[in-house]
Parts: structure tokens; sequence; C-alpha cells
């Protein structure tokens, strides 16, 4: 190649990248998150705009602007990989007292729209408001007198924004926030110790406190015993386990590419997300059988927490949370740490989310991912009926596991999504942290008459009973696009009369399609079922639709909460575990897009009241994850973990067990090591 066209080579690159700068030469995949150039630039797409010269401007979500799933598909299936993906963000702004919903073209550093919406609710909050918010108490001449007639010193006290919640209320309203205070001082764990019995709200508009009430005093509880922390355990550690670690002598299993992963079987995409968190999309298993990569999920993800405590009283009974929602369940995630969040094999990515200002912000270690040895067999037998022989065959348990952690406020929510050899998913959620008490004058059990609402767990401090109920989004493309869901009934059958046996009675299966959106609400537990999602349109060798299944692990739960209360009527989906919706690219947080101050008007149930025909489509499943959480005194001073979660199983979907072909594992000998600290 001669010089002259290098030359005119590396200037069409050079010019390329001064109109692109935002964007590598590389394709990259259509559903990455937004790097921290995308979203500098979007920040200066809008400063830039109209809405520029507003000082109000506050940005409150900054995502990707999910692509049509046709073009998303067309680019996973076809020879358009190598080209480049238009990127689009989608951005909710406020800016004068209104909500703007802005896409921006990312390459052409553009405003492609700007809708002002009109409707109920508001965005998620941003973390430097609730933070200004939590700090106005501490210069609010009342407040000060109730810290000063409690006993409580000011530099020892910390406020925690709570979202108000919407009961009835005519108009818009206003954006508020109510206030929880509560005394640190000799522990880090303020949460056991509040300021029982006052109220404050603030207007996050106008940033100022707007109502105020100091109702009844009771005693702070002592800070004795309520610190987790190693240096405050006294005496020092009654309880010790041994240190381990996990040795992969042959390096480790998976490839990360960008943002797709690559392990054994399996093969999909993990991204980033401020509402969401944890997002998984276009995870294929791979049928050795077949020779080919067959599509089982397109896209799942937390799509909301739903946290209602059961205390009427003035300062509690609008403490009815939705994480996602209102604060963001990927704007609190916690970064990872290695070696206890994770395991010794664990590799980590990075996340970045916008500022109230827009600016970028790197979430370090925000996912990790990693190989799980259980020391669980996958499967085994023992042989033993034939004369003279033993045949003894197992294959261990190894899977993959995608991890990430939500601390919201004192909770924190460990978020498993674990890959396995078999083709199936496990999705697993846990619970930990620290319990939401209450300040009260009882310190014994014995004094109590009344319905408190909780339980006592230590002089003056009551746990106040809640639920946490977590509803996955899950798009399944079951080896295609058009999927069908059925509920496999078990029901008792008798045995005709007359016949040659003693039997009376068995259990048989009737299988129900649903049709319409009506016959796929699901209350797990009222009867005895399977519930599968097939594709009609293709069967295994047998005759048998391909398909998966949905099961639940633990007891499920769904809301107690009467239809005609306020925080039931917006989590009005929170009654059936299971909803079926046909796909709609608009339809992705279950409790709406905007929760903050919602009615109910527009969440997943009021969308499936439309009863359209799901039969045979392009359909998602809603599944909820519930707690019914009644405290007990191990869950002092911080809760241990309490997990739940389901699993998504091959049911026909291979001609066999996968797993037969499984190689087994060589005995790998290993010198003694010593650990030096």
């Amino acid at each position: 190649m001669s010089i002259q066209l290098w030359f005119l080579l590396l200037f069409f690159l050079l010019f390329h990248l001064l109109l692109h700068p935002c964007l590598p030469l590389s394709s990259a995949h259509p559903l990455d998150p937004l790097t921290a150039a995308e979203i500098s630039t979007i920040r200066r797409v809008i400063q830039s705009s109209h809405l520029g010269a507003s000082k109000s401007l506050a940005f409150h979500y900054v995502g990707l602007d999910e692509p049509d799933k046709t073009d998303v598909q067309a680019w996973a299936e076809s020879a358009t990989r190598g080209r480049r993906q238009r990127r689009r963000a989608f951005v909710v702004a406020r800016s004068g007292g209104e909500t703007h919903e802005i896409v921006v073209d990312v390459a052409d550093a553009s405003v492609v729209s700007d809708r002002v919406y009109r409707g109920s609710g508001y965005p998620i909050q941003t973390l430097d408001e609730l933070e200004a918010a939590a700090a106005l108490p501490l210069n609010y001449t009342p407040f000060v007198e109730s810290a000063r007639r409690r006993g409580v010193a000011l530099s020892d006290v910390v406020c925690s924004p709570l979202t108000a919640g919407w009961f009835g209320e005519p108009g818009r309203g206003r954006r508020r926030l109510k206030l929880q205070c509560c005394v640190a001082g000799e522990t880090a764990n303020f949460y056991m110790r509040p300021m029982e019995g006052i109220t404050v709200v603030v207007d996050l508009d106008e940033m100022r406190i707007i109502g105020y009430r100091d109702r009844v005093v009771v005693p702070v509880p002592k800070a004795e015993g309520t610190d987790y922390r190693a240096a405050k355990q006294r005496p020092p550690f009654a309880l010790e386990t041994k240190p381990g670690v996990v040795v992969q002598p042959a390096g480790k299993g998976f490839r990360i590419d960008g943002h797709v992963i690559r392990w054994s079987n399996w093969d999909f995409h993990l991204s980033y997300d401020a509402r969401a968190g944890l997002v998984i999309s276009l995870a294929s298993v791979y049928d050795a059988q077949k020779g080919a990569r067959r599509r089982v999920l397109y896209r799942g993800y937390v799509s909301e927490v739903f946290v209602p405590y059961m205390d009427p009283a003035e300062e509690w009974y609008f403490r009815t949370f939705f994480d996602a929602g209102e604060y963001g369940f990927g704007l609190w995630a916690s970064p990872l740490e290695p070696m206890t969040d994770c395991p010794a094999n664990a590799e980590f990515m990075d996340g970045y989310y916008a500022t109230q200002d827009g600016e970028p912000v790197k979430l370090p270690n925000v996912f990790c991912v990693f190989e799980r040895y259980s020391g669980d067999a996958a499967w085994r037998h023992t042989e033993l009926g034939i004369p003279g022989q033993m045949i003894r065959e197992v294959r261990p348990e190894v899977s993959l596991v995608v991890r990430m952690v939500g601390a919201l406020g004192n909770y924190d929510y460990v978020t498993d999504w674990e890959f396995k050899t078999s083709g199936s998913i496990k999705v697993g959620v846990s619970l930990t942290g620290i319990l939401e008490v209450k300040g009260t004058p009882y310190t014994h059990t014995d004094q109590i008459t009344t319905d408190v609402h909780g339980s006592l767990l230590a002089e003056n401090t009551i746990a106040v009973y809640h639920d946490h109920f977590v509803t996955y989004y899950l798009d399944l493309d079951i080896d295609g696009l058009n999927n069908t869901f059925i509920k496999s009934k078990l029901k008792t059958a008798r045995v005709a009369d007359g016949g040659d046996v003693p039997r009376r009675s068995y259990w048989t299966v009737t299988r129900e399609v649903a049709k319409m959106e009506a016959d796929a609400r699901v209350e797990i537990g009222s009867v005895p079922a399977e519930l599968l999602i097939v594709n009609p349109n293709k069967k295994t060798k047998m005759g048998n639709h391909v398909g998966y299944r949905l099961i639940t692990n633990g007891a499920p739960a769904a809301s107690l909460l009467s239809d005609d209360d306020y925080p039931q009527m917006r989590a009005s989906y929170g009654k059936k575990q299971v909803w079926v919706t046909p796909y709609n690219k608009s339809e992705k947080w279950a409790a709406g897009l905007y929760v903050d101050n919602s009615r109910g008007d527009d969440n997943l149930a009021a969308w499936s009241l439309r009863n359209r025909a799901i039969e045979n489509v392009d359909i998602v499943v809603w599944h909820t994850v519930g707690f019914h959480h009644i405290p007990y005194q191990e869950d002092f001073p911080l809760m241990p973990m309490l997990s739940s979660g389901f699993e998504l199983r091959p049911s026909n979907f291979f001609e066999i067990n996968p797993l037969i072909r499984l190689r087994p594992t060589k005995h790998t000998h290993l010198p003694n090591c010593t650990l030096i600290v």
C-alpha cells in the first residue's frame, strides 16, 4: 500500500473521530449500557438545548433507549453484527417544575424528541436532592428543640429521606419526602436508635420543610449492643470459621468480551441500568445434540421492589416504598468487595450513572461473575442391582453466577443470576442488613397489651412487620419469538369401579392454555400446578412442545393489604405472583414509569385489564418473589441472610438430559499451601 493511501486512511479516521467522539470504531453491542463518554455527550446536548437556560434543570434518569427488539434480533442473528448501531439515550429530567422525557441521539449529538409528561407521578429522586433534604432538620429550630427534649446532640443525628406515597390527595400534589431521624453517636447502627414521634415533611422542588410535628416523646434506644462492626464486638468473636480459597488449576472457565459473557454452554449479555441494576439479555444455551445455540431469555431484570410496613401510626403509615421506581435499584448498587462479597475466582465489572447535574459517575465493581463449586452433584446414581457389580456415576455441580447488591438504606438485597449446565437459570434474591425499628416505652413483652405492629427485639425497640415483593421482568423467547403460557394443573381422579386393582385414586394432569391475559394471572399455591412457557411451533422428536417451566423456591407470598388501601392500589399487581402480558417495549416497570406519588393507573395490573391475546405471540412473564417478614431477636442488631427465588428449568427443551455427556471431573492433586496474611 502506498504512503499516500496510508495518509488518506489516517485522515479519514481522524475526521470520523471528530464527528463521532463518543463512539468507538468497532461496532458495540446494541444493548451495551451507556459509557461515561456517552453520558457526558448527553449532558452537553441537553444543556445546549432550550432546557439549558433553566437553573432548575436536573437529570433524574439517564439510560439506554432500548432499540427495537426486531432490530436487536436482526443484529444478533445476521451479518449486521459488524455494522455500527444507532445509539440513543432516554433521559427523564426536571426543569421549571415539569418532567421532560428526552430522547438523545448520541452519535449525532442531538435531541430527537422532548415531551413534557403531565400525568400523575414523579421520577426517581436524585442522590443530590436526597442528601440536601436529609440535612434540613439540623438547621430547623423546632427540630433542634425536639433533639434537646430527648437529650440528643445534633452532631449525632442522622436523617434518612423516605418517600411519602399517595393517599388519595386530589391533583398532582407536590414532590414530597418525609424524614426519619436517628441517633448515631457511639454506634454506626443509627437505624436502631430512632427519634420516635417526629414527622418532618420536605418539599423537594423548593427544598424546604413544609410540615413538622413532634407528637410524642419516647426513649431513644441505647447504643449498647447495636454496633455490627468487627472492632466493636465485645468480647471478640465468640464464633469463628476457617478461611477457604477457590482454586482453579486450569484457570477460569468463562470469558468476558465487553459485556458478553460466554461460559460452558451459555452465552448472554450483561449490562447495568440505574433503575433496574443488573440486566441479563440475549441468553442462549448451546444444544450439543442439535449443534445449535438456542434462545431462552431475551431480557430479564428486577422491575420493582415493593416494601410496605404494617404500622398505621402517623409516623409510619406512609412507609410503603417502591425501591426501584422511587429510589433506583441500580442507583444504590454497592461496590462489591473481593473475597467477601464474591469469591477469589470472581471477575468484576463497573457501571456508570448520571448525577443530578448529568455528570457520569463510575460505580466500581458493581457486578461480579464467578464459577460456583457447591460440593453438590449435578446428577448421580449408584446401581447395586447387577450381581457382582457396583456402578456409581457422579457429575459435580458447577454453575456460573452473576451478582449485584442493592444497598437501599437499611436493607441490602443480594441478587444472583445463576446459569447451570443443565440449561436452567436460577434467580435468587437474599435480604440482609438492618431492620427498620420503632422507638417504644416497652422494655419487656409482658408490658405489651395492645397490637404494637411488630416484635420487641431489645429495650425500647420494636421491629415493625413488613413485606418485600421483588418483581422480575422476564421476556422469555423459548427457542423463538412466539411462545404460549400453560398451566399444567394436578387434580385427583378416582379409579373406575370394577377394576382389578385395589387402588381408589390417583392424580393426573390437565393442561390449560392461556389465550388471554386474564387466563395467566396466577396465585401460586392456590392449586397444585406447573407453570410452563412453551414454543407451540416447535416439538421434540417425541412430539412434545419445547419449553421451560417456572419453579418457585420457598413459600410463595402475596400482598395481604385490602384492595381499597392506597399502597395496594399503587401495587395492585401484588395479589398475584405471576402475570403474563404480550411484549410491549413501553411496559418495562411493574409499578409504572413514574412511581413517586403514583395512583396505580399505569402499572402491570392496569395494563393487564386490556386482556390482550397472549397465545402463540411474543410474551413477557412477570414473577414476584415475596417475603412476609415477622422479625425475631436473631435479626437484631443486623439480620442474617433471608433468601428466596425461582428457577427457569428446561421442560422438553432438550431431547435428553444434556448432562449425560458431561465429562467426569479428573481428580487433581493440589499441594498443601499456607495462606500468609
